[in-house]
C-alpha cells in the first residue's frame, strides 16, 4: 500500500479528485448543480468560500502588510456585506511586492522550496506592461480553474468529437498551457497546439486548420481574424475550405461579425486573467452577457475614484476574489478592466450574474480634453471600414502644452486613396469618441512590429510617448 502523504508530491496523491469535482463540478455536471441554483443558494456559497479563502490569505505576508494599513483582520469579516472593509489592490502593488521582496515577492503563499509538499507549477504574465509577473498554483489551483474553464465549452458546443486549434503563445504565459489542460481533461475535445505565429507560422497553422480538420480554435481576436485573411490570400476559403465553426474567445468591444463572416463560426465572449488562471464569466448560447461562475469566483464592480461598489448596470472597475486559490489566492484584486453587472436575468433561466462586455482597461483610458478615450473604442470604430484591415496603433504625446491622439490606421492593399479615407475616419472618429483625433494611413502589415498581433496573444494598441 503506497503512503500518499509520503508522495504528496505526486501529482495523482495531491487532490481528492472526487471531493474536487464534487465541489466544482466540470462540464456538463455544473449544469445540474450550481447553474439552476437560486441567489440566496450561491450567496451562502459563496460566503463560506470566502470566510476560507481570507483564512488563508492571511498566512501571507503580502495580505498582513496591507490589510494592517487599513486596519482589518480576518475577523471583522462576517457576511458578504463587509467585502468592502477588505482593502482591494491592483497590479502596481503586485509589482512592488515582486521588487521589495525579489524574486517572487510577498503575494506567494508558497516557495519552490515546498515543492516536496505538492507539485507546483509557475507561469507569468505577457509583460506586456513592466516585467512579467511569476505565479505559482498548486495542483488544486489548476483543476478548479480547468474544471470551471469546460463549462465554457459545453456552454458553447464544444466538446466530444472536435479538434481545437490553440493558438496561444506557448511561453512561461499561462493561456496556451491552461487551454491545453482544460480541453484535455474536462471536455473530451481534442487539443491542437499550434501556439502563436512566432512558433507556427500562420501559412502552416491555416494548412494544419485545413488537413487535420480543426473545428474550433482560441487565439486573440486580432490573430484568429489574420489567419483567416491570410487563409483568403493563400486562395483558401476560410468559409468553405476549414471547418471551423466555433470561436470561444476574448474580444471585448470588437465586433464579433469580422470573425462570424470570415469563418462562417460561431464566436462567444469569455473573461479571464493571467491571476485567476483562465475564465471567470462566459457566454452562453443566448449571448447576452457572460455568465460569471459564482462558485469559484466572487465579483465587484466598483467606481475607480471613490472604490465604493457601483449600482447594477453601471461602468467600473472589476474588482475579483477567487474562491479556491491555495498558492496564491486573490482577495479583492482590482483588475483595471472596465465592465457592468448586467441588470435582469439570462433568457436562459439561469440565476447566475452576468458580466457586460469589457469596455476597456482604466489604464489604457487616455482624457483628451476632458473626454475618456479608450483605444479598444477606437479600434471597434475602425473595423468597421472596409477599406481598412482593422489593423490600428493610438500614440499618444503632449503637443502644444496638450494631449493629442494620433491613431495609425492599415489601410488594404488595394486602396489608394489614402486622403479620403484618412478625412473620412478622422470625421467617424470624432462622432463616435467625441473629441478631435488625427489619423495616419499605413500600409498593410506596417504595424506588426509595433502591435505584435501575430506573435502575441496580448496586441498592443497604445503607445503612450508623454
Amino acid at each position: 500500500m503506497i503512503d500518499k502523504k509520503k508522495y504528496s508530491f505526486f501529482y495523482p496523491y495531491s487532490i481528492d479528485f472526487d471531493k474536487l469535482i464534487a465541489d466544482y463540478p466540470p462540464y456538463s455536471l455544473y449544469f445540474d448543480t450550481v447553474w439552476k441554483w437560486t441567489r440566496d443558494q450561491i450567496l451562502a456559497l459563496q460566503e463560506s468560500r470566502l470566510k476560507s479563502a481570507i483564512a488563508r490569505a492571511w498566512e501571507i505576508p503580502f495580505y498582513k502588510r496591507i490589510w494592517a494599513k487599513k486596519g482589518f483582520t480576518p475577523e471583522d469579516f462576517n457576511s458578504l456585506e463587509d467585502i468592502a472593509k477588505i482593502p482591494s489592490f491592483t497590479v502596481y502593488d503586485l509589482r512592488d511586492s515582486l521588487e521589495k521582496f525579489p524574486p517572487f515577492g510577498d503575494y506567494q503563499g508558497v516557495t519552490p522550496l515546498e515543492s516536496y509538499q505538492y507539485p507546483l507549477v509557475m507561469q507569468h504574465s505577457g509583460g506586456t506592461t513592466g516585467l512579467p509577473r511569476p505565479m505559482f498554483y498548486s495542483p488544486i489551483d489548476r483543476e478548479v480553474a480547468a474544471m470551471v474553464s469546460s463549462r465554457s465549452f459545453y456552454m458553447q458546443g464544444i466538446g466530444r468529437g472536435d479538434l481545437v486549434q490553440i493558438t496561444y503563445t506557448f511561453s512561461a504565459a499561462n493561456a496556451g498551457h491552461m487551454a491545453r489542460e482544460l480541453i484535455w481533461k474536462y471536455t473530451g475535445a481534442v487539443p491542437l497546439p499550434t501556439g502563436t505565429g512566432n512558433e507556427t507560422r500562420t501559412s502552416q497553422q491555416i494548412e494544419l486548420a485545413r488537413r487535420w480538420g480543426t473545428t474550433a480554435i482560441m487565439g486573440s481576436f486580432d490573430y484568429i481574424r489574420h489567419i483567416g485573411l491570410e487563409a483568403i490570400k493563400m486562395g483558401i476559403d476560410p468559409r468553405k475550405d476549414l471547418k471551423i465553426r466555433k470561436y470561444p474567445g476574448y474580444f471585448g468591444r470588437r465586433d464579433r461579425k469580422e470573425i462570424e463572416d470570415l469563418f462562417g463560426a460561431d464566436v462567444y465572449d469569455n473573461y479571464g486573467t493571467h491571476e485567476t488562471v483562465m475564465n471567470v464569466a462566459s457566454e452562453c448560447t443566448h449571448k447576452n452577457g457572460k455568465h460569471i461562475f459564482e462558485d469559484a469566483y466572487f465579483i465587484e464592480i466598483i467606481d475607480p475614484q471613490s472604490g465604493k461598489q457601483v449600482p447594477t448596470g453601471e461602468k467600473g472597475n472589476i474588482v475579483i476574489t477567487t474562491l479556491f486559490k491555495y498558492a496564491a489566492p486573490l482577495i479583492r484584486y482590482d483588475v483595471n478592466d472596465i465592465s457592468a453587472i448586467l441588470p435582469g436575468k439570462c433568457s436562459c433561466g439561469s440565476e447566475t450574474l452576468r458580466l457586460d462586455c469589457i469596455y476597456g482597461r482604466a489604464d489604457n483610458m487616455v482624457k483628451l480634453r476632458g473626454i475618456n478615450v479608450f483605444p479598444e473604442a477606437v479600434g471597434s470604430i475602425i473595423s468597421k471600414d472596409s477599406r481598412t484591415t482593422g489593423e490600428y496603433l493610438c500614440v499618444v504625446e503632449h503637443v502644444a502644452n496638450q494631449d493629442e491622439m494620433t491613431v495609425m490606421v492599415e489601410r488594404k492593399a488595394d486602396i489608394s486613396d489614402t486622403n479620403t479615407l484618412q478625412s473620412e475616419l478622422e470625421a467617424v472618429l470624432k462622432a463616435g469618441t467625441g473629441v478631435r483625433l488625427k489619423v495616419d494611413i499605413v500600409g498593410p502589415d506596417e504595424l506588426e512590429p509595433q502591435t505584435g498581433k501575430t506573435t502575441t496573444h496580448k496586441v498592443k494598441r497604445l503607445l503612450d510617448k508623454r
